[in-house]
């Protein structure tokens, strides 16, 4: 096991899932820049970590955005360290049925899940090539399996499966993996929005969701950063271009 302490760079950490991810990078031990387009949002996220002993640092950034990522990343490098880990977790709704969709909508929702992935990765490859060691977790869903009102989401999370397998392919021989972990019903303020949308309360909401689920309960953040933290770790290195359906049951 390496003694080397390695930078962890996560997007969309200043709430929900990603927050969760980061905290428990921090507690393996890692080095956490969190990375959400405000960084004043980051504050409590930071807090905990400093909190219980980590290292963290608040950076203010829009995936979707070129210059922004890589001043970013470069910030990164000289004041936290080079970033060998990144997880992919920044992103966003705009639900609709297909012939209410605008393509603001569309633009929107495929510019921080994918491009944002995209920039992000290419931003950060260079630091794990040179350190012959990379680990990249990308953020899908079982949305990406289709999902009544989510065309786009859908379309985005299918596509950063492709994009993982592919990383896996073109970066393994420099020690770099890339996996995905594909959450299902995870309880966070993405899924409260969407209940609030649809006008149901969100504890029904959760109750109905739960029903469909073989473990009888939504997943929690946490859930989905246990994952996280094994594939980020040094021992996850035979593990690279998969899937993992973190969803409370067995998916097709």
């Amino acid at each position: 096991m390496s003694s080397t302490v390695r930078t962890a760079i996560v997007t969309g950490a200043a709430r929900g899932i990603g927050a969760a991810v980061a905290k428990r990078l921090a507690e393996d031990g890692l080095q956490v820049a969190v990375l959400d387009l405000d960084a004043d949002a980051c504050a409590d996220t930071v807090a905990a970590i400093e909190a219980a002993g980590g290292k963290a640092l608040a950076v203010g950034a829009n995936v979707a955005d070129e210059q922004s990522v890589a001043a970013a990343v470069e910030k990164i490098a000289t004041e936290l360290g080079e970033p060998t880990v990144l997880i992919n977790n920044a992103g966003i709704t705009r639900d609709n049925l297909l012939f209410k969709m605008t393509v603001e909508d569309w633009d929107a929702v495929m510019a921080v899940h994918l491009r944002g992935a995209f920039l992000m990765t290419r931003a950060t490859q260079k630091y794990m090539v040179n350190n012959q060691f990379g680990r990249i977790v990308n953020l899908s869903s079982t949305s990406a399996q289709g999902n009544r009102g989510q065309v786009n989401y859908s379309a985005a999370k299918a596509g950063m499966q492709g994009f993982t397998k592919t990383l896996a392919i073109e970066l393994g021989k420099f020690g770099v993996t890339a996996n995905a972990i594909a959450p299902g019903f995870i309880e966070t303020e993405m899924t409260a929005a969407t209940a609030a949308r649809v006008g149901v309360p969100f504890e029904d909401y959760k109750a109905a969701a739960a029903s469909q689920i073989p473990v009888a309960r939504v997943g929690k953040p946490e859930d989905i950063a246990h994952t996280a933290s094994f594939l980020a770790s040094e021992g996850s290195g035979f593990v690279s271009g998969q899937v993992i359906y973190v969803a409370g049951g067995p998916k097709d």
